[in-house]
């Protein structure tokens, strides 16, 4: 599953906080945002794709996610926030060379054929925010449990995965079917992660002995070193040359879009384009992180979360005719199911702390909503979606303003960008009004009345948008006649 990442640490934003956020990339999967209660989280959990049954704690903690509305191929809940402030983003697919595979295969289902007997598969995608975020208050605990998971279970697929508490960002990720490597992101920067293997620099004896910065499995030393894995020239030990891939498909699907993110954060300070030209879009070597020429916003992250090449030749929307127009991967892909953007704040209390931004749909045309995190449920209007078609929920109607304004791009996309700035201050405005007041009262209580006041805003922002985008697309119909048109 596609996807792409953005982890900004907490002197790199505007506020202090940390924030992860991940587009979930699937396949136009219906989602929703709701939130899981202690009572609702089941003792022994059961996957779809791996059959693998886990017993998991007692005692999980609330927490909030976007799963699918239809279960069929599992719950993939994408990421969410739990009552002990922590987020967890899960996850983004990345690529593991063959000699690490030959190594270390993954773990996958083997049905039951005759006297063979089966084989669960292993952890994925499809499972770790559920066995995960309900049991960790740090983002460091996130990298431990999900760390011995990996070991004890091992998974059937690459995958990175993102925890953040107030304090720290931690990035892990999966290193054929039973390793793993996970780094702290520094405070100052912000990290980039386009469907590839992305750490680039690693110390080993840290990960290995004081696991201030770095973690890894306890065996991953002579793992690299029985394998012949180390393909580092200097001594250094860049774990994207050790684990990573080396594909033509990582120029034209993976690397632009590392390097449109990168070009927009530090337009002045590295050469994106002409001739020598410190990176290119189809540089292997563009580094995991940065830090950016100014502070970032949730807004920025909803921003170039959304992007496709634009003021680029590789746009897809250009009008004029040119052989680069489309073609590289877009970042705000048409087949998004949910963006959501973890944010931890620390000028605020506990209670606060947490806020979830959602949007669905294809970002280019879509806008981001927050929610605080401290609540027993979401709104219906983000958590009441079903698979059939309806206006009446942010789900559809997200998809439906897509749909109509991707196809008449021209005319229609002035309502989206007001449509998407007048949803974004609606929510700062809410916020700052309901911050202040659960300040003052310590009825945090009120989180709920918030969240509703942000869904009535939120709802008639979209069905007003999608009003002005429907009479747009209508009236450049192709069938479109009138007398005087002779």
């Amino acid at each position: 599953m596609g996807c792409t990442t953005l982890l900004v640490g907490k002197k790199a934003s505007y506020d202090g906080s940390t924030m992860i956020a991940r587009t979930d990339d699937g396949f136009f999967d219906v989602k929703k945002t709701v939130v899981i209660n202690p009572e609702d989280q089941k003792k022994i959990y059961k996957s779809v794709i791996g059959h693998l049954e886990i017993e998991l704690p007692d005692n999980p903690m609330r927490y909030t996610c976007s799963p699918s509305v239809n279960p069929v191929h599992g719950i993939w809940a994408a990421g969410g926030i739990n009552e002990a402030n922590v987020g967890m983003s899960a996850t983004e697919t990345i690529t593991t060379n063959p000699l690490v595979l030959g190594a270390d295969p993954y773990v996958r289902y083997q049905k039951k054929e005759g006297r063979k007997p089966g084989k669960a598969g292993g952890l994925g995608e499809e499972d770790f925010v559920v066995v995960v975020l309900p049991y960790i208050r740090s983002a460091r605990e996130g990298v431990i449990r999900l760390g011995s998971l990996l070991e004890q279970y091992g998974t059937y697929e690459s995958n990175g995965i993102a925890f953040n508490d107030e304090n720290e960002i931690w990035w892990l990720e999966t290193i054929g079917g039973h390793h793993w490597i996970a780094k702290k992101v520094k405070d100052e920067e912000y990290v980039i992660i386009p469907n590839r293997q992305g750490i680039d620099s690693f110390d080993l004896n840290d990960a290995l002995k004081e696991q201030k910065e770095h973690m890894c499995s306890s065996d991953l030393k002579e793992f690299i070193e029985k394998n012949h894995l180390d393909l580092n020239q200097d001594g250094t030990c860049n774990p994207r040359l050790i684990f990573g891939s080396h594909s033509d498909a990582d120029h034209i699907y993976n690397n632009p879009r590392a390097w449109y993110i990168g070009r927009y954060f530090n337009p002045t300070g590295i050469k994106w384009e002409g001739e020598n030209a410190d990176y290119t879009p189809e540089s292997d070597n563009i580094p995991w992180s940065f830090v950016p020429e100014r502070k970032i916003t949730a807004e920025d992250i909803k921003h170039i979360l959304s992007s496709y090449y634009q003021g680029t030749p590789y746009n897809p929307y250009l009008k004029t005719e040119s052989p680069k127009r489309g073609i590289y991967r877009p970042i705000g892909i048409s087949r998004t199911g949910v963006t959501h953007i973890c944010q931890i704040r620390s000028d605020v209390p506990d209670e606060i702390k947490g806020i979830q931004w959602i949007t669905y749909g294809c970002n280019a045309f879509n806008a981001a909503v927050s929610l605080y995190t401290n609540v027993t449920k979401m709104p219906k209007y983000v958590s009441d979606v079903k698979s059939d078609v309806s206006t009446g929920n942010f789900y559809w109607a997200s998809r439906m303003i897509e749909a109509l304004a991707d196809a008449h791009y021209g005319p229609c996309i002035q309502h989206v960008e007001r449509y998407q700035s007048a949803v974004s201050a609606g929510c700062h405005r809410i916020m700052n009004e309901y911050d202040r007041k659960m300040k003052e009262t310590g009825d945090y209580s009120l989180c709920d009345e918030a969240n509703k006041k942000i869904c009535e805003m939120l709802k008639k922002e979209t069905d007003a948008a999608l009003k002005r985008i429907l009479q747009t697309a209508s009236e450049h119909m192709k069938s479109g006649y009138s007398r005087a048109d002779n």
